[in-house]
């Protein structure tokens, strides 16, 4: 079964973070130009929360507050569920679902690994599926 480890490993450890008083407007820039939805927010090393398309959409411009003045700290979701390095992709996806969630870090410890998107547990459920039809056809083929 394919782990979370075996995606980052594959798609890579980037890490796109902001810290907690850089401002929303800075966070917006910096999900622009990775072209990614969520940053996780880190304190020193440590994962203080995460800020995500979503965060923005619900505290920031449904509130009326100014992305150039409010901190993330005001607007990040503190309490972020993480998987550890070795749990499957149908746990993850289990758990995304369940929170409703999009992106989900992953953590060796308190050491961030990387994140993973519902995008990434998609592509390689596609990848396996796939694999499991082709097996399936050469077995009826014989």
């Amino acid at each position: 079964m394919t782990t979370a480890r075996d995606i980052l490993d594959d798609k890579g450890h980037d890490v796109f973070a902001v810290a907690p008083g850089d401002t929303v407007l800075d966070a917006l820039q910096l999900l622009a130009d990775k072209g990614v939805g969520a940053l996780l927010v880190m304190e020193a090393d440590k994962l203080v929360g995460i800020f995500t398309e979503r965060d923005y959409a619900r505290k920031v411009i449904l509130a009326g507050k100014a992305s150039r003045d409010t901190p993330i700290s005001e607007v990040m979701t503190a309490k972020v569920l993480y998987v550890g390095p070795d749990r499957t992709v149908d746990e993850c996806m289990a758990l995304m679902t369940d929170i409703k969630a999009r992106h989900l870090p992953v953590l060796d410890g308190e050491t961030v690994l990387g994140v993973l998107s519902i995008g990434d547990l998609v592509r390689v459920k596609i990848r396996e599926q796939g694999f499991l039809i082709d097996q399936l056809r050469q077995y009826i083929a014989g």
